[in-house]
């Protein structure tokens, strides 16, 4: 293994804000900014030790925060992505770690190149290997969210890269969840066989999470109507581009989404699932919304935190349960910047 990069030079701040901007917590404590000065944090994922690693999309850096009880968190660059291209909404984008970390020491990482968007796979400092290369990409709907499953497989959320035609043929990487062994080759057991695609019909996947039962669940920003929160099953097709939101039809051949928003309330980016309710960050909406879930069915979603941290991208639980946030204050879309933008934020669970 090569040696870790310098450390990075960016504001550490540990800032627990007052207990009125939590109004309606969900079962959670006071959010806590441990982290400033970040560039559009994108991929976030946990250690065995509860180190974070965090990637910005437009620098290419992962960092590795580390924070400890009662003191400040430190951070520094243990990796640059060569060959990311950052433009609009590519450039470095999800994370996963292995679940086998503590042998095998890999690093998972979705990013956009000047050609395609790839799946690749590293030790920290070490040298990069491709797990997965060719999918479509685009200046918009790139997807990049990339999970383990309980099962061990890698998840991969894509985009439509802007073309509607490829969400609904099976050939085409883009518009799916994909599903892929951590070396990249096809399992035995996905729906089609010889084919990565897990599922299909999509727009534009940014969000994956499992319940303690091993039922999956992905975000969707929707286009003009609903953005989507979805029960995945292997080989469902989720509607793109001919349907978008519930249309009262689960059958052999569509599957409803489980919620639905109005893009303007929420723009779902990444997702988390915490003591039996989804979190899901949300951009547009400028919020969390908490999805209590009853046997793979939804409960009226509640809306936290509107406004406090402004534009929310990543979700992701640490090991010790806590739920971490990344701000997205400093992309293309954001209307303002906040003092420190853009932020990690972590939230411990209420006793």
């Amino acid at each position: 293994m090569r040696r870790l990069l310098p450390a990075v030079v960016v504001a550490l701040v540990a800032v627990t804000l007052p207990a009125s901007g939590v109004a309606g917590s969900g079962g959670l404590g006071k959010p806590e900014v441990i982290l400033t000065g970040l560039e559009v944090p994108w991929g976030l994922g946990f250690l065995p030790d509860g180190s974070a690693l965090v990637a910005e999309r437009n620098s290419g850096r992962i960092l590795l925060v580390q924070r400890r009880s009662g003191k400040p968190a430190t951070s520094r660059v243990v990796m640059r992505i060569p060959g990311v291209r950052a433009e609009s909404e590519a450039g470095l984008l999800g994370l996963a770690v292995s679940p086998r970390y503590r042998s095998d020491r890999l690093v998972y990482a979705y990013y956009s190149t000047a050609r395609d968007n790839r799946i690749v796979r590293f030790r920290l400092g070490g040298p990069i290997r491709p797990v997965l290369t060719g999918i479509p990409r685009s200046l918009f709907h790139n997807g990049g969210r990339i999970a383990f499953g309980p099962d061990g497989m890698l998840y991969a959320g894509t985009g439509d890269a802007t073309n509607g035609a490829l969400p609904q043929n099976r050939r085409s990487l883009a518009g799916k969840i994909l599903r892929l062994r951590p070396n990249g080759s096809v399992p035995r057991d996905n729906p089609t066989r010889g084919s990565l695609v897990y599922s299909y019909g999509h727009r534009n996947v940014q969000g994956l999470a499992w319940d303690t039962a091993g039922r999956m669940y992905a975000t969707e920003l929707g286009n003009t109507r609903f953005d989507e929160l979805n029960r995945i099953l292997p080989g469902r097709n989720y509607g793109w581009p001919g349907r978008e939101g519930k249309v009262g039809e689960t059958s052999a051949r569509f599957t409803d989404p489980l919620v639905t928003w109005d893009p303007n309330e929420a723009s779902p980016s990444g997702v988390a699932f915490v003591r039996g309710s989804l979190y899901v960050a949300c951009l547009r909406g400028l919020r969390v919304w908490r999805v209590p879930l009853v046997g793979g069915r939804a409960g009226r979603p509640q809306t936290l935190l509107e406004g406090v941290f402004w534009r929310l991208r990543s979700a992701a639980v640490a090991p010790d349960g806590a739920l971490w946030l990344t701000t997205s204050n400093r992309d293309t879309y954001s209307e303002r910047q906040m003092p420190g933008d853009d932020r990690l934020i972590r939230i411990p669970l209420q006793p």
